[in-house]
């Protein structure tokens, strides 16, 4: 029954990226770290893409555009995103990189063996697992409980879900320098459907059918809905040479609630997630950062802290997902509104929280007003 500083459940993103954190500071140099995980990540299951201004992790960066578009059933719209770029990080690429510096680590730990539960014992938290049990002054969780959700009805739980495939055309029908954000020309069928398209080269590419919406589809709808899309730009043969599909919770559930002075919830079991978009890999690494920081100061109580809690965006998301969960038919058109801009790099810069209150209101002068205001009136009057 070994004593470690800090345990990892999980190492998913929010994990690698709080390590890769720590092993940055000469605070943890001293600290036992234990990550543990069933999954020793040792194949490309996904991708991580953002968009950035500076030269965040472009050593493992695989792609980038300078160009997006975004397409409706009656509009194509093309961009360049100065001084952002659109970037792609293969999940496997981030794996790696991520589990060298561990190797590099002595203090830093990795077991492969499966979390069946913990508690928090006031002053240590106890983390069983299959093999064995652990202790440790504070745990990070990143599996996400989907339970905790849905449990309640105040905070309503829409999923991003899709699946994806890299495959390889006869025809070069690709713009290899635009990633395609959204392509809301497919058949929406009451839901918030669009393709999401980022071009390798004029010959492959990653396409994902991808969903905004209560409920799964069945795995062969989504591959039909793929096929009829390679036919509709024009490829007429094709190889698959990679395929991946995931499910992102979106919701503005308040997770920092759960934690304890032992037990942090982190990633999309924290809530780190952007509940409007899906988009994980940069909210996950400002919330990386300040979580760093804040553990090398004493006496911080994580269960009730400023640096958790409420700020405008989360109340903006709020809004967002309780739109979009009770009229899910108008996401194509409330993403069209909202990219109805000459000025698509504010949008990028609202939906990474950075902007002030003056840039919010231009963007969100451009949503359609109805339908947020009985949201907010929803809120505002139970």
């Amino acid at each position: 029954m070994k004593h470690y500083n800090y345990i990892f459940s999980g190492t998913g993103l929010a994990a690698l990226l709080t390590v890769y954190e720590m092993s940055l500071s000469p605070y943890f140099r001293d600290k036992t770290i234990l990550l543990i995980d069933k999954d020793t990540k040792k194949t490309n299951d996904r991708t991580w893409c953002f968009w950035d201004e500076t030269h965040l992790f472009d050593t493992i960066v695989s792609k980038k555009w300078e160009k997006i578009a975004f397409i409706t059933a009656s509009e194509n719209k093309k961009w360049s995103i100065n001084p952002y770029t659109y970037k792609m990080i293969k999940g496997i690429e981030l794996n790696q990189y991520v589990f060298n510096l561990i190797q590099q680590n002595p203090n830093i730990t990795f077991l492969k063996d499966e979390v069946l539960y913990f508690e928090d014992l006031g002053k240590q938290c106890k983390v069983t697992t299959k093999s064995n049990v652990f202790y440790s002054d504070i745990l990070f969780n990143s599996i996400f409980n989907a339970e905790v959700v849905t449990s309640q009805k105040k905070y309503p739980l829409l999923q991003q879900h899709f699946i994806g495939w890299v495959i390889k055309s006869k025809e070069p029908v690709f713009d290899s320098e635009t990633a395609t954000f959204m392509d809301f020309s497919v058949a929406q069928n009451k839901n918030t459907r669009f393709m999401y398209l980022l071009p390798f080269s004029k010959h492959e590419a990653l396409l994902e059918y991808t969903l905004f919406s209560k409920e799964l589809l069945q795995k062969e709808e989504y591959e039909q809905e793929i096929k009829n899309y390679i036919q509709k730009i024009g490829i007429t043969q094709y190889e698959i040479l990679e395929k991946e599909q995931g499910n992102i919770p979106m919701t503005s559930f308040p997770f920092w609630k759960q934690n304890t002075n032992t037990i942090i919830h982190i990633g999309s079991a924290g809530g780190w997630t952007k509940a409007s978009t899906g988009y994980t890999f940069k909210k996950a690494y400002k919330k990386t950062k300040n979580l760093v920081q804040l553990l090398q100061k004493k006496e911080i109580d994580f269960s009730n802290q400023k640096e958790l809690t409420k700020d405008k965006f989360w109340y903006y998301d709020l809004l967002f997902i309780d739109v979009l969960y009770q009229n899910n038919e108008i996401g194509a058109q409330l993403f069209s509104d909202l990219f109805q801009t000459d000025n698509p790099t504010l949008i990028f810069k609202f939906l990474d929280e950075e902007t002030t209150l003056l840039e919010d209101l231009q963007v969100i002068w451009n949503c359609p007003k109805t339908p947020f205001m009985k949201a907010l009136l929803s809120r505002l009057i139970p």
